[in-house]
């Protein structure tokens, strides 16, 4: 697909950015040697001003070119506590922690498109280059907004975007409204009274009121949630028992619930608590219910998703800009759409059998390095026609 001819002979360098980060993976707040190779790149690229630690272990970076609008760029640094099974060069080097998502690819690109907006400064304004920590599952956006993101560094939209394995390679993916959904998480612990497996009439067995709360939750999607709305409720694990022959006295039951819609979300919350309440009632123990909020959903801004397209259009052409349908992942992107106007899109990593196309947050994954010069061109395009110069 074509990319900007300036950022094309790039590729090269990119790809040892993005592999150098991929072999040295770092978790959420612990980004140190990511952030300062960042940093220094940033730097050597000539950007005007270089800023560490915002956010705990974020980088922004600053292009300055006249007065004018100012458009902010975001890319994540953090990796997974997943340990690395496929044997390449650039294989992790840390025990139990890979880079299965792709943000060393999302890093990489920003970088690329940092060096060429600081050498050509085809624009007016201000460009700021987000590069945020520990966005999986540790609200790294909110961190830095916490921190004063956007009163320090001001700007009038934010965009990003996240590789998507299974789209084409290099295609570009955009839709306006929700286009990731919220991730709660629940844990209910049954307590009821253990004993011999051989006497069960004599015990009170989390286990079977386990089972039937497992099988009642679903009913909150079938049966409480309006057909047109979107809900998700899954129980992920189940804990409780040490031998086959005790019944155990609790049993731990915990799992997620993802929606677009912030009062199904309430609906599934209040439904949750009144199914575990009956559950424990009827099998006579008691219910340890808690529920934790986690990232609200992404909500595209639909000002900000026409100029992510029409930048797409320029480098991915009009067969590689789609249309992307919602998905259940979950994205601490969506706090800064909460702030400002923005966009979040795909860019596709490949089809089944591509280099890389292995899913998200697998062991076998890999971010496909052919992409990196389109994300990159992306991310210049978006910025010279949101920021024209003259």
């Amino acid at each position: 697909m074509p990319v900007i001819s300036r950022i094309a002979p790039l590729h090269d360098a990119m790809t040892a950015w993005r592999r150098d980060i991929h072999q040295h993976p770092e978790l959420a707040y612990a980004e140190h040697r990511t952030a300062r190779t960042v940093a220094d790149l940033l730097r050597g690229f000539g950007v005007d001003e270089v800023i560490e630690g915002v956010g705990q272990t974020g980088v922004v970076g600053v292009l300055r070119n006249g007065p004018g609008n100012s458009i902010g760029l975001r890319a994540d640094m953090d990796a997974l506590p997943i340990e690395e099974l496929a044997d390449r060069p650039y294989r992790s080097v840390h025990a139990n922690t890979m880079h299965a998502c792709g943000h060393d690819g999302h890093t990489a690109m920003l970088l690329g498109a940092a060096r060429y907006l600081a050498e050509t400064r085809r624009f007016t304004g201000t460009v700021v280059l987000v590069f945020q920590p520990a966005e999986e599952g540790q609200a790294g956006a909110k961190a830095m907004i916490d921190d004063g993101l956007f009163e320090r560094f001001p700007m009038q939209a934010i965009y990003g975007v996240h590789n998507m394995p299974g789209l084409p390679a290099g295609s570009l993916s955009f839709s306006a409204g929700p286009i990731m959904a919220a991730a709660d998480r629940f844990r209910v612990i049954l307590r009821g009274q253990g004993g011999h497996a051989a006497a069960p009439h004599s015990c009170r067995d989390p286990v079977i009121a386990a089972a039937g709360l497992i099988q009642a939750l679903q009913t909150v999607v079938s049966r409480s949630c309006p057909p047109a709305e979107t809900l998700v409720v899954s129980v992920t694990e189940v804990h409780g028992g040490d031998a086959f022959n005790v019944i155990p006295d609790s049993v731990r039951v915990s799992g997620t619930v993802r929606y677009f819609n912030p009062e199904i979300g309430a609906l599934a919350r209040q439904r949750m608590k009144a199914i575990i309440d009956g559950i424990a009632a009827a099998h006579g123990m008691e219910a340890d219910y808690e529920y934790f909020e986690g990232y609200p959903p992404t909500v595209n801004w639909p000002e900000a998703i026409e100029a992510a397209r029409a930048a797409a259009l320029t480098v991915a052409g009009e067969d590689g800009t789609l249309d992307q349908a919602p998905r259940m992942f979950a994205e601490d992107f969506s706090y800064f759409l909460q702030e400002k106007p923005g966009a979040y899109g795909f860019i596709g990593n490949g089809e089944s059998g591509e280099l890389g196309c292995t899913g998200l947050h697998n062991p076998h994954y890999d971010f496909n390095d052919t992409i990196l010069t389109t994300g990159a061109s992306f991310f210049a395009a978006l910025v010279e026609r949101e920021l024209p110069v003259g």
